[in-house]
């Protein structure tokens, strides 16, 4: 989960719906960077780069002070990698090593920690170096592509983190797969956003997530949290962009 303080409570939004919005920002990219079947592909491993997600058991959900716990707080999970890469593996190669390749560049730092995990970061540069090979891609080319899930990846987390700077201050965001390095601003409160340089296919469009509102601040356990979930209210996140 993605959790933020709101004056309300906790504002919560799910991975997968974070996903969904890497997926929107992405289908506002010109169309005709990739081949139309690795479009598509690109498209589904960003809407589906956070499933998996394990079951909530114990305080899996909980910070030790009973509040919910941001996805930040939670400890690598070979569970849920190695399962995302499982779901990906039957929407075949090119999904799975643009999936595994997000997974090397998220947890490619952990290496040396334990020998499983030193393991699944080994498997998952082999398995890339023969997806290529058998797809007949340029590492530079397969780079190109991921860099586009990356950007809109980043983009999504800062949108749904409420990282926008006030006053107007621009944000990094990440390098785009033409090699320039994009950031984020909004000019005036409620403004629309702006990305420069601007990379979208159209001036103007919108994107949105699904937040859900918990008023209650702790829970005694995952059972509670997850009980509050099912009945809280729901609110859609919307957010403009144009180009400036």
């Amino acid at each position: 989960m993605i959790v933020n303080y709101v004056p309300e409570g906790w504002q919560i939004i799910y991975q997968q719906a974070h996903a969904l919005l890497a997926a929107q920002l992405l289908h506002q990219w010109p169309a005709d960077l990739l081949p139309s079947d690795q479009w598509v592909g690109l498209l589904a491993a960003a809407a589906q780069h956070d499933d998996e997600q394990p079951a909530w058991t114990g305080h899996y959900g909980l910070t030790p002070a009973g509040a919910p716990a941001n996805f930040t707080m939670q400890p690598f999970s070979l569970e849920q990698a190695t399962g995302v890469l499982r779901a990906a593996r039957f929407q075949g190669r090119w999904r799975s090593l643009l999936t595994s390749m997000h997974l090397s560049t998220l947890y490619e730092e952990l290496r040396g920690q334990t020998k499983e995990i030193d393991a699944f970061l080994d498997e998952q540069q082999a398995s890339q170096q023969r997806w290529r090979r058998e797809l007949k891609l340029k590492k530079a080319d397969a780079n190109h592509a991921y860099a586009l899930l990356h950007w809109c990846d980043r983009l999504s987390l800062i949108l749904c983190r409420h990282e926008v700077p006030e006053m107007g201050r621009a944000l990094e965001i990440y390098q785009g797969p033409d090699g320039h390095t994009h950031t984020i601003c909004q000019p005036a409160p409620d403004s629309p956003l702006h990305v420069s340089p601007w990379p979208f296919r159209e001036p103007q469009f919108e994107v949105s997530v699904e937040a859900t509102l918990l008023e209650q601040l702790s829970f005694k356990d995952d059972a509670e949290l997850s009980a509050a979930l099912h009945t809280a209210p729901i609110a859609t996140l919307r957010w403009e962009f144009r180009q400036g």
